[in-house]
């Protein structure tokens, strides 16, 4: 069994699920087993300036520069330690699928659970390769413990052969990604940082620098509730005037019929009666002005019910969460995709370059200061019961991360 693979069904064992109503910070204290484990290997394999953030739970760690300085530039590979609030990640049972034959996976026959190619079409890339899935009842965590994983082989490899010449590279681990907050209470003097990679992403080959901008609404509507016998003219439906708020939005402009480049509102909570309803969105486009039309569009809707139902009927909150990293990427940085292209070509790995329809630590470090596009970590199906990763691929990953290493900064 390889050393990446070996250290991945070690991770996702120990449960580092993200809490989402938590008051603390990690928002689940088990996290931090995950971060008090790396940071003592980290020392074992000789890393440097080694650090575990009790308060907060991060990882620090470095590798001396080998190469005489010649690499002017530091540069970091970054990983979340939690695994996401969706599917419990306690007592997981990661399966090994040796030679997979392209087939049904069952992952738990008494639940007739069953992992299928005619579902998740993809499959059909592993045929002959060696998948990792679940049992069918929890989550897996590559998402992103396969990225922290091959973070931490790529760092002893590092370091048990100085003959291999490459710059300074620092590493961290972060908490709390799944919940938005990774990179709340990140130390980036400690960092020590020019560039970074996160390594977060999908299948192989996935290369990203651009991702979404993103809004989180919050919306309140008060409402009058009148016996409804003799409601007319007198009652006034909360739960009603939240669902009107709902059909002002775009319908087509939804996940469910979108891709690419195309924006959405989505709806993720509703709750209420006639009394008082509270409605939940997340708001997301990779354009920047689109994005600004979006929220101006939310807010127009608001302004129309008010006019009909009456004044501070509905009130509106909206907090942007997080912006495109294209911006901070393109065009000063854009030698960190050229490196990771080239890097995967010389590895015969098909760069996939294309959108994330989502987030990363990478998108809020770019605008903090720290360019950090994203690269694959080699799982699928990330969030659920149906995740899973190819030892392949996560090993090809351990090599990719090696080269950029070992690249001039």
């Amino acid at each position: 069994m390889s050393k990446v693979t070996e250290r991945f069904l070690r991770y996702v064992k120990i449960d580092t699920r993200a809490e989402e109503d938590s008051a603390t910070f990690p928002s689940s204290l088990k996290q931090k087993e995950l971060g008090r484990l790396l940071s003592g290997e980290l020392e074992e394999m000789g890393a440097s300036d080694v650090w575990f953030d009790e308060e907060y739970g991060y990882v620090y760690g470095r590798i001396p520069a080998t190469d005489g300085g010649r690499s002017k530039k530091t540069l970091a590979f970054i990983s979340h330690m939690d695994t996401a609030p969706n599917l419990s990640g306690a007592n997981v049972n990661p399966q090994l699928v040796e030679n997979y034959d392209g087939g049904d996976i069952v992952l738990n026959e008494k639940e007739g659970i069953v992992l299928s190619p005619g579902k998740f079409p993809e499959l059909a890339e592993y045929v002959g390769k060696t998948l990792i899935t679940t049992d069918g009842t929890t989550l897996l965590g590559a998402d992103d413990k396969a990225g922290v994983a091959e973070i931490m082989t790529m760092a002893e490899e590092l370091l048990a052969n100085p003959q291999w010449e490459h710059g300074n590279i620092a590493i961290c681990f972060t908490p709390d990604e799944e919940v938005g907050a990774s990179v709340d209470h990140i130390d980036l003097n400690r960092l020590g940082a020019d560039y970074a990679y996160t390594v977060d992403g999908g299948a192989l080959g996935e290369l990203e620098y651009e991702n979404f901008n993103a809004a989180s609404v919050q919306i309140a509507v008060k409402g009058v509730n009148v016996h409804p016998g003799m409601a007319k003219n007198k009652m006034k439906n909360a739960a009603l005037i939240a669902i009107e708020l709902e059909q002002l939005l775009p319908g087509q402009e939804k996940p469910e019929y979108t891709e690419k480049y195309e924006g959405f509102y989505h709806m993720t909570q509703i709750q209420g009666n006639e009394e008082e309803a509270t409605v939940s969105y997340i708001i997301r486009d990779h354009d920047r002005g689109m994005f600004e039309k979006r929220k101006t569009w939310m807010q127009s809707c608001v302004d129309f019910l008010n006019e009909k139902y009456g004044e501070d009927t509905v009130s509106l909150k909206i907090r942007d969460s997080y912006y495109n990293m294209a911006e901070k990427i393109m065009p000063e940085n854009r030698f960190l995709i050229d490196y990771a292209a080239k890097a995967m070509e010389e590895l015969q790995i098909t760069p996939r370059i294309q959108p994330i329809r989502g987030g990363t630590d990478g998108a809020r470090l770019s605008f903090m200061g720290l360019p950090c596009p994203n690269l694959c970590a080699g799982g699928h199906n990330f969030h659920g019961r149906y995740e899973y990763c190819c030892v392949e691929s996560m090993e090809k990953i351990v090599e990719l991360l090696k080269k950029l290493a070992m690249q001039t900064y």
